[in-house]
């Protein structure tokens, strides 16, 4: 069975019923407490009553710098949602790790940025380098990945689609919500990958609510095709793509084919004019909760409760 850590101001813990143990430990960094798995498991066995969660300040609990790595369009709803046709080509792209924030800490939109989206995200935590070249089955996931961390992968529209530039518009300051949990798997837990359900709410409104079942490319395929290029170290991540449900959806075809005639400026501005309308896109006050979990709970990356607010 899995085990579920978190990461605190005053070190590592494990839990259980909303109970947490202190982990004897000197690690720091997510890669060092992987490294000493023989004190996380000390501690989860521990028959210690330990310490209520909601008595802890909780960080995120993959440690920073690392490498954040994300899947663009990796599920079938979103593709559909995006507008997107037949094959799709698997696609990576980085995000810094600057954006990493904690599981409760709000999300600032930054005063030009006015399309602020939400992608609830399953995130693969490794546990082994990666060397470029690599081929993954599903049998070696477990060699691999250490651990799952429920993520949210923030998102500047605007900045995104005008500039087509996706490490802008997804790494600023607590564009990624990590945690609270950082889910330690056993070989037989990777079985239950495909019954995860992943689910956002936007002050109580259901948004977003998909399994793996819909994920195009699985983690061990994700894992074969970015080690043709990119080697990962214990302690990275990657964010493996949302489902359907985002604020941004394509505009219907016959609106696409005109707009594909304009000039781009005159086309963006169109387009954002209409986005202008939507009003599923986040804004200062509004409440944003995410979970990942079995149906069973016996993989449950917890909850994150983030607000929105703009920068001051």
């Amino acid at each position: 069975m899995s085990t579920n850590v978190l990461r605190t101001t005053d070190g590592w813990w494990t839990v259980r019923d909303e109970r947490a143990v202190r982990i004897e430990t000197k690690a720091v960094t997510t890669a060092e407490l992987l490294a000493d798995r023989d004190a996380v498991r000390e501690a989860a066995a521990s028959g210690e009553n330990g310490t209520p969660v909601t008595d802890l300040v909780v960080l995120p609990p993959v440690t920073t710098p690392c490498r954040v790595v994300a899947q663009m369009v990796n599920y079938r709803s979103h593709a559909k949602d995006s507008g997107f046709t037949g094959d799709i080509p698997p696609t990576f792209f980085r995000k810094a790790s600057g954006s990493v924030s904690g599981p409760h800490d709000a999300i600032v939109r930054p005063a030009h940025v006015n399309f602020l989206d939400y992608e609830v995200e399953l995130g693969l935590v490794m546990g082994a380098t990666l060397p470029v070249g690599t081929a993954v089955e599903e049998q070696d996931l477990p060699s691999y990945v250490a651990g799952l961390v429920l993520t949210n992968d923030v998102s500047a529209r605007d900045v995104q689609l005008t500039k087509t530039q996706f490490y802008e518009s997804k790494s600023y300051p607590t564009f990624t919500p990590t945690g609270p949990y950082l889910a330690l798997l056993e070989p037989e837990d990777f079985d239950r990958l495909i019954d995860l359900r992943l689910r956002l709410n936007v002050n109580g409104v259901p948004r977003q609510d998909r399994t793996l079942a819909d994920m195009i490319v699985r983690p061990a395929q994700a894992l074969t095709l970015l080690a043709r290029f990119q080697t990962l170290d214990p302690g990275d991540l990657l964010l493996t793509g949302t489902p359907g449900g985002t604020a941004l959806k394509a505009p219907p075809k016959p609106v696409a084919k005109i707009s594909a005639l304009l000039p781009p400026a005159l086309k963006w501005k169109a387009f954002f004019k209409g986005q202008a309308k939507n009003p599923l896109y986040l804004r200062d006050g509004d409440l944003v909760t995410a979970s990942i979990a079995t149906p069973d709970g016996r993989i449950d990356l917890g909850e994150q409760r983030n607000p929105v607010t703009d920068a001051r």
